[in-house]
């Protein structure tokens, strides 16, 4: 058999070329004659950067920004021709935030705004930022601010400060600096900023917020939004809710909403690579209902059937059902939690459980 591996990180505990090399292994254990292709992904969020240095080469920049919690950190971008990829979650990634120390009414999308500069400068006309993994809720007042965006004292501490009414805020400066720049918020969500399916109400949870402070930070985007889009025609834009709101910020420097997942996948010609496979494999670490509104596994499984090639998902967790997987082109879905028996297995101990887990498909596929 021909098997195409071609999965996202499993967040917390894998990387993707971890995740795929520890799918081959396993499967190598049941039919060491198969032939397996590692092709690790990204839908914009963490491994964005990575997977596009290795497919299209370029020039990877490192550059210390300013972290979610305001402490530096080293953050890289990649330079291909005059196209910058901006990888948002090196500079407000949740995992830079200590569990402790999660507060999405505090943490900043500065950084952000920083490598676009940092980018900018280095001859970019085009920056491309990948949106997801974040730890902010924001809206991207902190990346408005690092662009130039004025009171920047304001805007620079999180989504909660957001709240306060203050006048005079200026987004012109932050325009000046993209003059003649095409930014594009290579998302993997489609939400709006505000509301039920907005950033707080929907990603505030996973950031550290509790019930009450996603209504107040709900009402702090509300506040900010107001002030910079008061006719409302950016809010509602999909994806504006991407990344705590990063994506809003972009749409109000002009910037427009592409498909991460399908950035990354002209990218790698992962056609090429089907037409080639018998299977293909992809994941991720929690096959949600999110998962079938642009993330990577959901866009994997689309291109897989236009070539007629069977889908399979393994993920740490699956709360998909069979009828909503298949709908969405998948052929079949396998979490490791349940073949582990536990979530404190499959996160201890989850190359070993991805390993086993892909010898017993491989039982299952390989006759």
């Amino acid at each position: 058999m021909r098997i195409l591996i071609a999965p996202d990180k499993f967040a917390g505990t894998l990387s993707a070329l971890e995740a795929a090399q520890a799918v081959a292994d396993g499967w190598h254990r049941t039919d060491p004659s198969a032939h397996t292709e590692l092709l690790p992904l990204s839908d914009g969020g963490p491994g964005f950067v990575e997977v596009l240095h290795t497919a299209l080469g370029g020039k990877v920049h490192r550059t210390e920004v300013t972290g979610p919690l305001g402490t530096p950190v080293t953050a890289e971008y990649l330079l291909h021709d005059d196209t910058a990829y901006v990888e948002s979650a090196q500079a407000c990634g949740l995992h830079l935030v200590p569990a402790e120390d999660r507060d999405p009414g505090r943490t900043t999308t500065h950084g952000v705004g920083e490598l676009v500069a940092h980018a900018v400068r280095a001859g970019a006309r085009t920056v491309v930022v990948g949106l997801g993994g974040s730890s902010t809720n924001d809206a991207g007042a902190g990346l408005l601010a690092a662009l130039g965006a004025t009171p920047a004292d304001h805007l620079s501490h999180g989504g909660g400060p957001l709240a306060d009414q203050v006048d005079g805020i200026d987004l012109e400066a932050a325009r000046r600096t993209l003059a003649g720049v095409r930014v594009i918020a290579a998302t993997d969500v489609d939400n709006p900023l505000l509301g039920i399916h907005g950033a707080s109400a929907v990603f505030g949870p996973q950031k550290g917020a509790d019930p009450d402070q996603v209504q107040r930070l709900d009402a702090a985007l509300t506040a900010f939004a107001d002030r910079v889009d008061p006719e409302g025609t950016t809010r509602d834009t999909s994806g504006a809710g991407a990344a705590g709101g990063l994506g809003f910020a972009l749409l109000l420097l002009g910037g427009t909403v592409e498909s991460g997942i399908s950035r990354v996948l002209d990218s790698v010609h992962l056609a090429e690579h089907l037409a080639e496979a018998d299977l293909v494999i992809t994941g991720e670490g929690s096959f949600d209902s999110q998962s079938l509104r642009g993330k990577l596994p959901h866009g994997v499984a689309q291109a897989a059937n236009k070539h007629g090639v069977p889908c399979i998902v393994t993920a740490g967790a699956v709360k998909v059902g069979r009828a909503e997987a298949a709908a969405a082109g998948i052929t079949e879905t396998y979490s490791l939690v349940e073949s582990a028996g536990s979530v404190e297995a499959a996160m201890a101990r989850s190359a070993d459980e991805l390993r086993a887990l892909a010898a017993d498909i491989a039982r299952r596929w390989s006759k």
